[in-house]
């Protein structure tokens, strides 16, 4: 880290710890991904279908809030 360009108030630079791939693209694959992308690592995600979503994207309406799942 260059110390001309460090601010008391700056995070520390993360760094790529190594890569995960995460099987499905659904609502629990993609937050895996999330997760695994702040924690530093490079993540590919892989989908069998044209489409993300998984399960949610053919509902209408979800609990408990029902809300629109688009």
């Amino acid at each position: 880290m260059n110390l001309k360009s460090a601010s008391p108030h700056s995070e520390p630079e993360k760094k790529t710890v190594g890569a995960a791939m995460v099987v499905g693209a659904g609502i629990a694959g993609m937050q895996s991904a999330i997760d695994l992308a702040n924690s530093g690592y490079y993540v590919y995600l892989l989908e069998k279908s044209t489409a993300i979503g998984g399960l949610m994207a053919q509902l209408d309406k979800t609990f408990p809030t029902n809300d629109c799942t688009m």
